[in-house]
């Protein structure tokens, strides 16, 4: 299974928009310096991010802003939006052997069973929403200042 990290980043893009726009211009730069990436590939997930309709980039003094209440975005729309080899989740191999008798049945034992599993992570992905991350984000904020 291989999700890019492409996904994550661009969960923590949105939670950092929302974190710092109140009182902030929130940029390609200060989300690169959040994430410890380089600005054209946050910028590039934030083309994907634009494209799905989650998020809207205005030059000059706009900066970036999210288009739904963040209880609204769920990870498998993050997911859908920045991922592009989803189709198959699961890669398999090219060449079993078909002189093999696991080789030449193994994708009649197996090619179901990751379907589904793919299906059932996808619908995992669908329980969880920005909002999720925001509030947890905040919470351990208020922990680390308490402590402080």
């Amino acid at each position: 299974m291989q999700i890019s990290t492409k996904f994550t980043i661009a969960i923590h893009i949105l939670a950092a928009v929302d974190y710092f726009s109140s009182d902030t211009k929130v940029t390609s730069e200060l989300l690169a310096s959040s994430i410890g990436s380089n600005p054209v590939i946050i910028r590039n997930i934030m083309s994907d991010l634009s494209g799905a309709g989650i998020i809207e980039t205005k030059r000059g003094p706009g900066g970036i802003s999210i288009k739904k209440p963040l209880d609204q975005i769920s990870f498998y729309d993050v997911y859908e939006a920045v991922e592009k080899n989803k189709d198959h989740l699961f890669n398999f191999h090219d060449n079993p052997s078909p002189a093999c008798p696991v080789g030449r049945n193994i994708h009649a034992a197996l090619d179901g069973k990751l379907a589904e599993a793919q299906k059932d992570f996808e619908n995992d992905l669908k329980k969880y929403t920005i909002a999720d991350v925001e509030k947890d984000i905040r919470s351990e904020v208020k922990k680390q200042e308490a402590a402080s």
